[in-house]
């Protein structure tokens, strides 16, 4: 399994606690040491609640040649008549390791390629579970040949959020199950603690009331996310209307700004434009296109996206708004967390399905879902209403 991340974001205290749980569950764990020092791994297991008076089982191979790791865990391995006890390696990390039957430097691709194979083919003939760590360049790809990739299980990416303190899990590669699945954590000072309610994570110190903010629901692997995107238009004073964008691709918030000016007669030429995402998330799903349209036109109008509105939909070129794919998965997380009205596309053919307590108003082009935003659901309650 290879576990990769930014700098500092917590891989060795992520594995550093599942071997602790590990070990609690009467296994073995081998931390093969190649970045830290073994006093440095005891501290950061005594920070997350490891007693060496009472816990055994958590053992650290301070070691970087690839020769010397596996005659170590041959050591432990025993006779082959006699049965080892279950054991999980940690590598940490792959970057690290070296071995003499290749002539490159520790890091090159050539050593990473070969030590990862030779740690694979390792777990593959004594079924333990081997981790490896890796680093990942700047563009936030796994450092290394991307055949390395190939060889392994899973392959897991360790994610955090803009410098705060969320972090997740998400696989990409996984023979074992399903990649969609992504865990949700909080960094703390006793380690990594799992995050309740996660769809609401993105929403902590909303206010609802401001104009330039709207909340959407994307999907994010299996979980669904309710985050809140935010926009400030005012008028350019000094040369040429900046674009800043945080969490967004700065490319689509131009491109739906300009949709907006076409299709819906705002005037943003001449304005400064601020997007982000609140909450240091980030956004890549279609289906908040309709949040940012809607942001961008309530702060040029000065006028609040009423509270409980969720706005869900993608925007083509032509103005017209889209449906987004597992709709009522959205919806469901929206109406959980206290939200009762919907803004989004209106499906040709089939009505959308949502749940109790949730009316549904659809659209079908920008020019109307930027009137339709902007005010509170009528009386008549002529939207949609969702069924049980």
């Amino acid at each position: 399994m290879l576990l990769g991340g930014e700098p500092g974001v917590g891989k060795s205290t992520l594995l550093t606690g599942l071997g602790l749980w590990w070990v609690r569950q009467g296994l073995r764990v081998i931390y093969v040491a190649g970045e830290e020092s073994p006093a440095q791994i005891r501290m950061r297991a005594e920070r997350l609640g490891f007693r060496p008076d009472r816990e055994e089982g958590f053992l650290i191979l301070p070691e970087v040649h690839l020769e010397t790791i596996l005659a170590a865990l041959g050591d432990e391995l025993g006779p082959a008549d006699a049965p080892a006890p279950p054991t999980v390696i940690i590598a940490d990390s792959i970057q690290t390791l070296h071995s003499d039957v290749v002539d490159a430097y520790p890091g090159s691709p050539t050593q990473i390629r070969y030590c990862g194979g030779v740690l694979a083919d390792f777990a593959r003939r004594t079924g333990w579970p081997v981790f490896l760590v890796g680093h990942v360049t700047k563009t936030g790809d796994l450092a290394g040949p991307k055949l390395l990739e190939h060889m392994v299980d899973t392959v897991l990416y360790f994610e955090g959020s803009g410098g705060g303190a969320i972090r997740m899990v998400r696989a990409v590669k996984n023979r074992f199950g399903t990649t969609g699945e992504l865990a949700v954590m909080e960094m703390r000072g006793d380690g990594l603690a799992p995050v309740d309610q996660a769809g609401l994570m993105f929403l902590s110190g909303r206010r609802g009331v401001e104009p330039g903010a709207a909340v959407c629901a994307v999907k994010n692997g299996s979980r669904t996310f309710l985050v809140e995107v935010q926009a400030l238009v005012s008028p350019a004073r000094y040369g040429t209307p900046q674009r800043v964008v945080q969490g967004i691709d700065s490319k689509r918030v131009a491109l739906l700004a300009a949709i907006l000016e076409k299709r819906a007669g705002l005037d943003l030429a001449g304005c400064d434009i601020f997007v982000k995402v609140a909450g240091g998330g980030r956004v890549d799903d279609p289906g908040a296109d309709l949040a940012v349209v809607a942001a961008l036109a309530s702060s040029l109008r000065e006028r609040p996206v009423p509270e409980g509105t969720l706005v869900l939909g993608e925007v083509g070129l032509t103005g017209e708004v889209r449906g987004v794919s597992e709709l009522e998965a959205r919806l469901r997380e929206a109406a959980g967390h206290g939200f009762t009205r919907a803004v989004l596309a209106a499906v040709a053919g089939r009505k959308p399905r949502g749940v109790k307590g949730l009316e549904l108003a659809t659209v079908t082009s920008v020019e109307e879902a930027v009137a339709l935003v902007m005010q509170p659901a009528p009386a008549s309650r002529r939207a949609h209403e969702a069924t049980p």
